[in-house]
């Protein structure tokens, strides 16, 4: 059920042929309804030896440690292939549907095809596997686009000390790219942002009193949220193996964690019985002070204990086999199946015993489990659902939970664990 071996040796090779002036990077999402880890598997069909998953979609230049440059264009297609004697493996992502080259683009198919050809009898044709979209997810991303924008710009007048920019400093803050898409966010929303200048006067871009207030009133909720803040920086140190992480790191999903941008001034050392920094090979590190039993629970056995799934899982003996894989017990994950994804009996019975398989909680150190164990995978997907948990919007860029692959014990082929343990994890390249 959860062997990566299988994926030993795969290589990523991004089709370059056509590329947009604007790259995106993929962002990974947890449902919030539902908590699945599955393998690939459907019913059959008659005309075709497709078989479908839940909605997949992938960016990554390489699999296995942080890259400096990471692929951040999302491939609609991909493509495994094994030579005759077994030994080499390639996945090929092809962008030409996505960037609308193709007479049927990607978006209108809603799906990814993933060719994977095992080492078999000669003459046999290679299993297909299609991993379809959830067209309601990424278009609420993309909808993201423009308040994402606006909110940076935000943060960037505010970071200045008059509380205004410069519009001739915009490009050093941005880039020139970026600078024009930023220029029409100022136009498009007077309410928004006010430009002042003239008579000799540099023009320059500041928030109007409106805008002000509302983010006065944002600076308010966040020093509201200070105790949830702090909690969930303690647990993000606790998942580690060291509980440590390098002071970069945090900084990097510091706006998905919901920290504000000084709170390396304004929270740390507010809190010296939980945190210190740290120079550990002069490199910054945010340390952990105490820890506290109390804290390590997961969302999940949250969840469970408010709803009482773990009480009645102990009373229960057996039971059958689910349609859509789900298992009330203490160590399952709820699945959800997108419309067109149809499971086979088998893969419904792999699921089951995967369900059932008990895992150590993701709070205990990495280093007491071999990874071939198939408990210690299982806890791999917990990591990760922990993680993406521990976030105010419960999702992640690619990039972001790549730098904390060697806190976390990650497994070396992160990108395709996320597309093995799809339905608790989306990978999309939309909104980014």
């Amino acid at each position: 059920m959860d062997d990566y071996n299988e994926y030993d040796g795969v290589s990523i090779r991004p089709s370059i042929e056509k590329c947009t002036t604007k790259k995106r990077t993929p962002v990974i999402n947890l449902d919030m309804t539902s908590d699945s880890s599955v393998d690939v598997g459907e019913a059959p069909r008659k005309k075709s030896s497709v078989v479908s998953t839940t909605p997949v979609n992938v960016v990554k230049r390489g699999i296995g440690r942080p890259s400096k440059n990471p692929i951040v264009d999302l491939p609609d297609s991909t493509q495994v292939t094994k030579d005759s004697q077994g030994t080499k493996k390639t996945v090929s992502f092809q962008k030409a549907q996505l960037l609308g080259f193709d007479e049927t683009p990607f978006g209108k198919l809603g799906y990814m095809c993933v060719q994977l050809m095992h080492k078999t009898s000669g003459g046999s044709r290679p299993k297909q596997k299609v991993y379809h979209r959830v067209h309601e997810l990424d278009r609420m991303l993309d909808l993201q686009k423009k308040p994402a924008v606006i909110l940076q710009l935000k943060t960037i007048i505010e970071s200045q000390k008059n509380k205004s920019l410069l519009l001739r400093d915009l490009e050093k803050e941005v880039g020139f790219v970026q600078k024009w898409n930023y220029m029409a966010v100022i136009e498009k929303y007077p309410t928004i942002f006010c430009v002042s200048g003239g008579d000799g006067t540099p023009p320059a871009v500041m928030l109007t009193r409106k805008a002000k207030k509302i983010a006065d009133e944002e600076a308010d909720a966040i020093e509201q949220m200070e105790p949830i803040l702090v909690k969930n920086l303690r647990k993000l140190l606790m998942l580690s193996i060291d509980c440590r992480v390098p002071l970069e790191n945090v900084e990097l999903i510091r706006s998905e964690l919901g920290l504000p941008s000084d709170f390396k001034e304004s929270l740390i050392p507010k809190y010296p019985e939980f945190f210190c920094i740290r120079d550990v090979y002069g490199r910054a590190y945010l340390q952990l002070e105490n820890w506290d039993s109390y804290l390590a629970v997961t969302a999940q056995e949250e969840q469970f204990s408010r709803e009482g799934i773990l009480s009645s899982a102990r009373n229960l003996k057996k039971t059958k086999i689910s349609k859509d894989g789900n298992f009330p017990g203490p160590f399952a994950f709820q699945l959800k199946f997108p419309v067109s994804f149809r499971p086979n009996v088998s893969y419904l019975e792999q699921v089951h015993r995967w369900q059932k398989m008990e895992f150590p909680s993701p709070y205990l150190n990495a280093r007491k489990f071999e990874i071939a164990d198939p408990k210690a995978r299982k806890r791999v997907v917990a990591v990760l659902h922990e993680l993406l948990s521990l976030t105010m919007e419960k999702r992640l860029t690619s990039a972001q939970l790549d730098a904390f692959h060697s806190e976390y014990r990650l497994p070396a082929r992160l990108l395709l664990c996320l597309i093995k343990h799809h339905g608790i994890f989306y990978i999309t390249n939309k909104g980014a």
